[in-house]
């Protein structure tokens, strides 16, 4: 089974991007995971092109963007030219969401969705096989260092019955409280991808955090 750590970039030393982009490359994380909030959709502001195209001078390993903002087609082209490999954006802003996971997959990139807690799994079940991937998030997105919201894991069950009637190849990321303690139930229970903030970057020691994740 797939199982890849993507760090969080929001927990980093934004002072220092660079020094948490070569933790990243010299660690076993395949990923890295930046969050793009606009203070529309969710009641925070973060990262845009700029920061973006920075970042990829720096890391090896691709860019895991996940859009928290509204009309994110508009962007989508962006993104992509700014450095994102995966680009995962949330089913609540979509006026179409067949046509902009399409739109993602024609620019060369990998295509994600997501929802919030509060967004009923079934509401996935059309749109799966339009997906490389599907991230549901384990607190309400917005903001880092949220406790993780432990009726994820039914979502999780519900989530894997759909896309093994749907589309087989999807992946499941989880966002939001992920930790050294549930890292492994979470990669037990069938998910693919975890992204950790505080847990990778406020650690003592990052590389060993992510390696103890991925054993």
């Amino acid at each position: 089974m797939t199982k890849i750590i993507s760090p969080s970039l929001l927990a980093a030393d934004f002072s220092n991007l660079q020094s948490a982009c070569e933790m990243i490359n010299a660690s076993e994380a395949q990923w890295l995971h930046i969050d793009v909030m606009d203070g529309v959709f969710v009641p925070n502001i973060s990262f845009g092109f700029p920061v973006l195209e920075a970042v990829k001078t720096h890391c090896t390993k691709p860019l895991d963007v996940h859009l928290m903002i509204i009309e994110p087609e508009k962007y989508i082209e962006r993104f992509v030219e700014a450095g994102a490999n995966i680009l995962t954006v949330h089913l609540e802003t979509l006026k179409n969401p067949i046509t902009t996971l399409r739109q993602i997959r024609e620019m060369g990139v990998k295509a994600g969705l997501t929802i919030n807690p509060d967004i009923p799994v079934e509401s996935l079940r059309s749109l799966v096989s339009e997906a490389d991937m599907v991230l549901l998030m384990s607190v309400f997105a917005g903001y880092g260092g949220q406790k993780f919201i432990e009726e994820t894991y039914s979502r999780i069950e519900e989530l894997k019955a759909i896309i093994a009637d749907e589309n087989p190849e999807c992946l499941i990321e989880i966002d939001g409280g992920v930790n050294t303690e549930n890292a492994p139930v979470l990669f037990a229970a069938g998910v693919n991808v975890l992204v950790a903030g505080n847990s990778v970057f406020k650690s003592p020691d990052p590389i060993a955090t992510i390696h103890r994740m991925l054993s």
